[in-house]
């Protein structure tokens, strides 16, 4: 969906990619933006660029990992503070800024003013929500940074800023493959328990369907206090069973024996990287029409768009005869980490192009 007119790809850019701390790269556990970060850092490793990424001491990568802090925020136990690791990072940054030919922030916004000040060439890909107070100032001010969405619907907020292009997640082709055995005797939820993410909805599917839910899901400290009064009560460990977070490994089993995913949201979702991770299982998903959803599910091919807990409910009958090979066909076609770096590739050119006019001007 890129919006930018393709330029000639170089054989190798010197490439720095920077990752929130949050997670590592990849992580453990759940965390979205730190999983996309890897896939690209090592699809371009495998293109043949010199890729540097900046993250928590604890990834695993095959490009030339700096680190200024040896665990993922999340997971230390030492509680540290994030935005005083986050500028220290920055500054590592800044000290290696011109070894590189283009640094490709994942940082959201606390970048920018060192961006603006960098004679290197950059990008943002903002990989959060974009409607909330501020950020329209934010990009306002910043209005020459060069910006990429990971949903057209994601950039609608901020009309006004320098979008270069939609550039949708991609998976490698090998990570998640269909499950030939499984029952497929249950619904999954997979991603995090949070009011947006209607994990209620989920349940009452289940419910109204009369078939099992299991919930593999992260609960933050922000929504604890929403898991044991609205969630935790309609676990019953029979028809409604909770997990909590999985593996990469567990994946393709606990999704390609599900009958469908639902994702049931009620927020302007960027991406939903689980729907694309579902689609990899052959499994389909069955979501409302909220963010990027309608521009994730192909309607009938790769799963079901519902506008109410009565039509999901529909298509989970649907889901019971799915053709799995031709939805994960379509994922190959729309959704690999070849296709995501290639796009980027081509940003990256034309940054480099730009950069070299402007010296010449």
């Amino acid at each position: 969906m890129s919006t930018l007119t393709p330029a000639p790809i170089r054989r190798q850019l010197r490439i720095a990619q920077v990752a929130p701390l949050y997670e590592s790269v990849p992580p453990r556990l759940y965390g979205g933006t730190e999983r996309v970060v890897s896939y690209l850092t090592e699809e371009l490793v495998r293109a043949g660029h010199e890729v540097t990424l900046f993250a928590s001491g604890d990834s695993v990568t095959s490009a030339k990992l700096i680190s200024v802090w040896d665990r993922a925020l999340r997971l230390d136990e030492r509680n540290p503070e994030p935005h005083a690791l986050h500028m220290v990072m920055l500054e590592a940054l800044w000290d290696h800024a011109a070894a590189f030919d283009v640094i490709h922030f994942h940082t959201e916004g606390m970048h920018l003013p060192l961006a603006r000040r960098c004679r290197t060439p950059s990008l943002t890909t903002l990989h959060g929500r974009l409607d909330l107070v501020g950020y329209d100032t934010l990009y306002r001010e910043y209005s020459d940074h060069p910006l990429v969405s990971i949903s057209d619907a994601q950039r609608r907020p901020l009309q006004v800023s320098n979008w270069m292009a939609t550039v949708h997640h991609g998976l490698p082709l090998g990570l998640l493959q269909p499950v030939v055995d499984a029952p497929r005797e249950y619904l999954a939820f997979l991603g995090r328990i949070c009011p947006e993410k209607r994990p209620d909805r989920a349940i009452e599917i289940a419910r109204r369907t009369g078939t099992p839910l299991k919930i593999a899901a992260k609960v933050s400290r922000a929504d604890r206090e929403y898991f044991t009064t609205h969630i935790k009560p309609r676990i019953d460990g029979a028809l409604i069973e909770y997990i909590g977070e999985i593996t990469e490994r567990e994946k393709p089993r606990f999704l390609g024996g599900a009958i469908a995913m639902l994702h049931p949201i009620d927020w302007p979702e960027p991406f939903g990287l689980s729907m694309i991770e579902a689609m990899a299982c052959g499994t389909p998903v069955i979501a409302f029409p909220r963010g990027s959803v309608p521009e994730v599910i192909d309607e009938g091919v790769t799963g079901y768009i519902a506008q109410s807990v009565d039509e999901a409910c529909e298509h989970v009958v649907r889901a019971r005869n799915f053709d799995r090979r031709r939805c994960r066909a379509r994922f190959e076609q729309r959704f690999s980490a070849a296709r995501m770096a290639r796009e980027y590739c081509r940003i990256y050119e034309a940054l480099c192009e730009e950069q070299k006019w402007r010296r010449k001007a």
